[in-house]
């Protein structure tokens, strides 16, 4: 919900995403209420168990 809010904002100038297969309950969705954005994927690196992935917030 906090990101949510910076991200409506304009507060942030970067998303970085560290994605794991795995669910615990209902969460929150990232970037639900957010008008839409333009991302630009900075950079992206994966291993066994996770991928990180770096987004930068285009004006």
């Amino acid at each position: 919900t906090t990101i949510n809010q910076y991200l409506g904002a304009g507060l942030l100038d970067e998303v970085r995403l560290h994605i794991v297969p795995l669910t615990l309950g209902a969460g929150t969705r990232i970037f639900e209420g957010v008008k839409p954005l333009e991302l630009e994927q900075a950079t992206a690196r994966a291993t066994s168990l996770v991928t990180h992935v770096t987004y930068r917030v285009r004006p």
